[in-house]
């Protein structure tokens, strides 16, 4: 197959993911090459090093001119609508060029920003998009719904004050609106929405209304593996420090635990929110818990504390599917985690882990220290863990069902209509 690619992804998980994907389809003798706008990571695992990626402008088009007493109020409105057309024209140029190079299928990724882009409208191919996840934001409680009225008023009655933020929150939930409106139209454009697990596929059907294709996802055991250091008794997080990885959850998780037998709990991140980083900081001293973060550090030192933890702690908010607990199995170190999104589809409760039911800091402190009473049995879970890793969660398996869902998909003889 002659392959194009789109994306606009930041670095982390979607990254590696199309990074490995791209990677294995060239290894079957396929040819790819690929589109983005210049927002797209191009310093973590760059496509550059294995094919041609295209790097398409994304400018904004020319502003109208507005009366300013419409201007101001309806600024947020206006936003989204600049930042809809923007990449709808960068799409368009994008699929000019894919449409003029004679290829098979159009294999797109998730966008930053809007997560379903109008790409797959503009093609003439068939075409299938990797969707990490709908745009969550738009549609969970992420700390509240976008969509939930502002408080009623005083019981004064309606205050200059309550109708400007009346007036000002309607506009914003109108510029919601848009949004989803259109990545709900992009999400229908595609011939094949494929998904990184069974919780994703729910997660489309609630948000879209579209049915999507389960199309697991694999980890580098090449990468992750056993160092040959000491096995120490401290607890390790790996995800980037912000709200949605619920680092709050494993800081008070450690906060149950006998101080004398209290682990540290060193967390790994690709990037750190300053602000959570600090209340974080503060909840962990309020409990005596001893917090350390590392931040962007190089992938043999993350490899090394994923061997030297007696435990991975996974806590995330409703991850879609999440490769930090696979990759600290594939380093012989078992996980505890929360059992909520996808890793109840990764984490095997006593094989390779253990799920804890529901947010509870005392049952996920107990399941912690249980581990690391018993260093026999992180050991014995450790070796499990990766044998299953290796089993069931390898990059090969995982783009031959990618391959198998693309050529099927050709073969349909299915078309886009430019």
């Amino acid at each position: 197959m002659k392959i194009a690619i789109w994306h606009n992804l930041p670095s982390g998980g979607g990254k590696r993911a199309l990074y490995h994907h791209v990677k294995g389809l060239l290894e079957r003798g396929h040819t790819l090459e690929s589109w983005c706008p210049p927002t797209a990571d191009q310093s973590y695992l760059p496509l550059s090093e294995l094919i041609e990626e295209n790097i398409v402008p994304l400018a904004q088009p020319p502003i109208k001119k507005r009366n300013k007493f419409i201007k101001q109020p309806f600024s947020p409105y206006f936003h989204v609508l600049n930042n809809i057309q923007a990449m709808d024209a960068h799409c368009q140029q994008c699929a000019a060029e894919i449409n003029c190079g004679d290829f098979d299928v159009l294999f797109a990724n998730s966008c930053t920003f809007f997560r379903t882009t109008a790409i797959g409208r503009y093609v003439n191919i068939p075409t299938a998009i990797y969707l990490q996840e709908p745009n969550r934001e738009l549609y969970e409680a992420i700390p509240r719904l976008p969509w939930a009225a502002i408080p009623p008023p005083a019981k004064t009655g309606w205050s200059s004050s309550y109708l400007s933020t009346f007036l000002k929150n309607s506009i914003q939930v109108q510029g919601y609106r848009l949004q989803v409106r259109e990545e709900l139209q992009n999400a229908r454009a595609f011939n094949l929405i494929l998904v990184n697990s069974l919780f994703s596929r729910e997660s489309v059907l609630r948000a879209y209304g579209l049915d999507a294709k389960v199309c697991y996802l694999g980890i580098d055991t090449e990468l992750f593996k056993p160092s040959q250091v000491s096995r120490k008794k401290i607890v390790v997080g790996l995800g980037g420090i912000y709200s949605g990885k619920g680092l709050e959850r494993a800081v008070r998780a450690i906060g149950t635990i006998q101080k004398e037998k209290r682990p540290d709990l060193i967390w790994i991140g690709n990037f750190s929110v300053d602000s959570y980083q600090q209340k974080i900081e503060q909840l962990a001293r309020s409990l005596e818990v001893k917090f350390i973060a590392k931040v962007q550090i190089a992938d043999d030192e993350i490899v090394k504390l994923l061997s030297q933890a007696s435990v991975m702690i996974y806590t995330p908010v409703l991850e879609p599917f999440g490769f930090a607990p696979l990759e600290a199995n594939a380093c012989e170190t078992p996980v505890v985690a929360i059992a909520e999104g996808g890793v109840r589809e990764s984490i095997k409760d006593g094989i390779n882990g253990f799920l804890i039911d529901g947010d509870d800091p005392i049952l996920s402190g107990k399941a912690i220290s249980y581990l690391l009473d018993n260093p026999d049995l992180v050991e014995k879970m450790g070796e499990r863990a990766r044998k299953y890793v290796l089993e069931n969660w390898s990059w090969r398996q995982a783009n031959d069902c990618l391959e198998n869902y693309l050529l099927s998909l050709v073969a349909s003889g299915v078309r886009q209509q430019p």
